[in-house]
């Protein structure tokens, strides 16, 4: 993890969750999910929907940083918690607890890249429906995600 970000306190890390829920750099995303949270999935219907940004959440002196794509429609746009309310956070979990792991870049799943802090980064494709429905991510190749990340964790500061 970048020194910068290992010396967070709770304070900045409040600021960087309200500066996470009032962007509005991406208009288009942010219709979309304002879009999804007033028409809302039939199961949801009768939900408030959090229909903005989600921020993070969780340790800052964690060792791995685990980051969603937008926009998490029926997830966390209704929940406001990444990775909460859908089932890419069944998956998530499920791989998290059981142990089998604990942008310049070119994006593919299972890449890994240095960062110009030394930060290394490993892709995977989004747990979606979408993807987990049509074999485009099955659980072995979720799973050796995580087992690459324990791998780098376990070896120690890079």
């Amino acid at each position: 993890m970048p020194r910068s970000l290992r010396a967070l306190d709770a304070r900045s890390l409040a600021a960087v969750s309200a500066a996470v829920v009032a962007c509005e750099r991406c208009p288009r995303l942010r219709a979309y999910c304002l879009r999804i949270a007033r028409e809302k999935k039939r199961a949801f219907r009768d939900q408030i929907y959090w229909g903005r940004p989600v921020p993070g959440f969780g340790d800052p002196r964690a060792r791995l940083l685990i980051v969603g794509l937008a926009p998490a429609a029926h997830g966390g746009n209704r929940t406001g918690r990444v990775f909460t309310g859908d089932s890419s956070g069944s998956w998530l979990y499920e791989a998290l607890h059981a142990g089998a792991g604990f942008r310049r870049p070119v994006f593919a799943h299972g890449a890994e890249a240095r960062l110009p802090d030394g930060t290394l980064l490993i892709a995977s494709y989004h747990p979606s429906r979408q993807n987990t429905n049509t074999g485009r991510l099955t659980r072995r190749m979720w799973d050796a995600v995580f087992r690459r990340a324990r791998e780098v964790l376990d070896a120690g500061p890079a």
